[in-house]
């Protein structure tokens, strides 16, 4: 038999199902490999708690009543608030928080049996492309140890690609589950925005922030997905009056006859050879397996960066207004009046990034910049939308490159904010849009590295993405490797 952590969260499922293996061994298996984590993916963990949750499981499975991820361990990102764990969003701010609640993410997991093995690290707040703004430590990626896993979501990804968990949690708001999944070598999806509650998620980007599970196969995904997404109607406004879905249903479906679409735009000058041949090879095995490839027009590709850069710090700005040192969270030990006392707790809990997108949200919003800024960049939001509606009359499903390079190393961008903001450029479109998409392994490029292929669907077509996923997940091999350390 496999060993335990090299075993995909539909097979643990199975296993513990089967009582080959019981819920509380899963656990003190995947503990003992968190303990040894030396890449700085988990921020906190407290064996008691897991133990406990995975005796609850055993009993469960037991009494003939378990749920469909009875006894599965998971570990989540630090963005989502958690009773038995602290609540830190990467950040000083929030330093030894915790929460009276679970997200409500945390939650429906725990309902479908998830067994929490800790919080993971994330860039503070989720701002980031790399996981080096964590307040706590930098996340290293397993694949090269001297390269950024990607961010915000680089704990989570890292976690799945070392086997420190099989599957994890994590939040997209500009492409923060695609990219880390990309740099990683695993799969990582983020719904339509709305389908999963963001209640209980720690606030970046209010009309962008959306949460998502990642792990090592499309069919995880699926299970996850099932689990995570549904209506919160009296704990999130934003969240959508969709019916619960069971994702796994159509996996297996043929692909003959699919139209996928591939945006010149995604293919241009700052594409690295290694990335695009990597792409490329994917889409032929597409074309084998039936598909159609369809040459489709992004237009406004090259706007999405600044769009993003304006609305995602304008909407941060407001969010993070609430740590102030007044009700919770970090208070400077010394001040003068109250005035002196917000701008010392927020000048020492907050990092450089973190400032550095308020102040651009703040600018932005002022009196005289508003209708200059902020509302130019909604109108061009709407348009990048209509891009992909026109689009979607064409083709079924969007593939490109989830990042125009593979990981790069660890302070190469430490000067140059922008640099990690361009890294963005393929993910953002989608995230504005508020569209449905996924990153799948698809090959390696510089240095052996992972590459990963995104896939973009229309509103409400996670299963169709997850199909199209899972059948290239048949006929390839990439998602089952796994990196060279890691035993």
């Amino acid at each position: 038999m496999s060993a335990l952590h090299d075993l995909t969260v539909a097979q643990l499922a199975a296993q513990l199902r089967e009582k080959k293996v019981s819920a509380t061994e899963v656990a003190k298996h995947f503990l003992a490999r968190v303990q040894g984590d030396s890449l700085g993916a988990f921020l906190s963990t407290d064996a008691e708690v897991t133990l406990a949750q995975a005796a609850a499981a055993d009993r469960r499975i037991a009494g003939g009543e378990a749920a469909p991820l009875a006894g599965v361990p998971i570990a989540h990102k630090d963005i989502f608030v958690t009773k038995d764990f602290p609540s830190t969003a990467g950040s000083k701010m929030l330093e030894g928080y915790r929460s009276p609640f679970d997200a409500t993410v945390v939650r429906k997991l725990a309902d479908a049996g998830c067994v929490t093995l800790g919080k993971l690290n994330c860039d503070e707040f989720a701002m980031g492309s790399s996981n080096e703004n964590s307040a706590y430590k930098p996340v290293r990626n397993p694949w090269d140890t001297s390269r950024i896993p990607g961010g915000s979501s680089g704990g989570s990804a890292v976690a799945v690609a070392a086997r420190l968990a099989p599957a994890t949690t994590g939040t997209d708001t500009g492409g923060s589950i695609r990219q880390p999944a990309s740099f990683c070598g695993v799969t990582g999806i983020k719904p339509t925005y709305g389908r999963a509650s963001r209640y209980g998620m720690i606030a970046f980007a209010s009309s962008l922030d959306q949460a998502g599970p990642m792990a090592r196969t499309a069919e995880d995904c699926a299970l996850l997905l099932s689990a995570i997404c549904g209506p919160d109607p009296d704990r999130d406004s934003t969240s959508l009056d969709v019916a619960t879905e069971d994702f796994t249903l159509s996996l297996n479906a043929p692909l003959e006859g699919l139209r996928i679409g591939v945006p010149r735009e995604f293919f241009g000058e700052g594409l690295a050879a290694d990335v695009r041949k990597a792409i490329d090879d994917a889409l032929q095995v597409y074309v084998k397996l039936g598909a159609k490839l369809v040459e489709v027009s992004l237009p406004r590709t090259e706007l999405a960066i600044p769009v993003y850069y304006i609305i995602a710090p304008a909407e941060a700005s407001s969010n993070l207004a609430r740590f102030d040192g007044v009700k919770f969270g970090h208070r400077a030990k010394q001040y003068t009046d109250l005035l002196d006392m917000y701008k010392k707790t927020r000048a020492e809990g907050f990092g450089d990034e973190v400032k550095r997108r308020i102040m651009i949200g703040t600018y932005v919003l002022s009196h005289g910049y508003y209708d200059a800024y902020y509302l130019q960049a909604q109108k061009i939001r709407r348009m990048i939308a209509d891009d992909f509606q026109q689009a979607f009359r064409q083709c079924d499903l969007i593939a490109g490159p989830a990042a125009p390079s593979v990981a790069w190393h660890l302070g190469d961008h430490g000067n140059d904010p922008l640099a990690d903001y361009l890294a963005d450029i393929f993910t953002l479109p989608g995230s504005l849009a508020g569209l449905p998409g996924m990153s799948v392994p698809c090959g390696f490029g510089e240095g052996g590295m992972p590459v990963g292929l995104q896939l973009l669907g229309n509103y409400f077509s996670e299963s169709k993405l997850l199909n199209a996923a899972h059948r290239f997940q048949q006929a390839t091999d990439f998602h089952q490797r796994k990196p060279g350390g890691v035993q």
